[in-house]
């Protein structure tokens, strides 16, 4: 699941940013998008060894940033919006042992209108 799910939101030369609902309800959460971008980076960054950084909506209807280690889903914490694979596998030949490029990279291809979409989704 979890790599079927992480190429579907990536979009090469992406210049998008969140929009309507999911920027309010990211300014709601995390104050903004920049600070949702610094939480969600450090949640990566502090995962040990392999594993997976989400943004959920939870069942309470709230989003969250949250971790699964290994190929662990994440469906059991809420329904994913957008998932990072920080396994060594995902970054190295581009970034060898810069975990913490990577992370900051990810956010220059992520594709918002995916993640929006599957806000709605989640919320129907």
């Amino acid at each position: 699941f979890n790599h079927s799910f992480f190429w579907t939101i990536l979009k090469v030369n992406n210049g998008n940013t969140p929009q309507g609902l999911l920027k309010e309800m990211i300014d709601c959460e995390f104050g903004s998008i920049d600070s949702f971008k610094d939480k969600f980076a450090n949640a990566a960054k502090t995962i040990f060894g392999s594993g997976w950084a989400w943004l959920v909506l939870t069942p309470q209807q709230k989003l969250a940033i949250t971790f699964t280690p290994n190929q662990d889903v994440v469906l059991n914490q809420g329904t994913p919006l957008l998932g990072l694979d920080v396994w060594e596998h995902a970054y190295y030949l581009s970034y060898q042992n810069r975990r913490v490029d990577y992370i900051e990279a990810f956010f220059s291809v992520l594709d918002w209108e995916k993640v929006q979409n599957n806000l709605t989704q989640a919320l129907k």
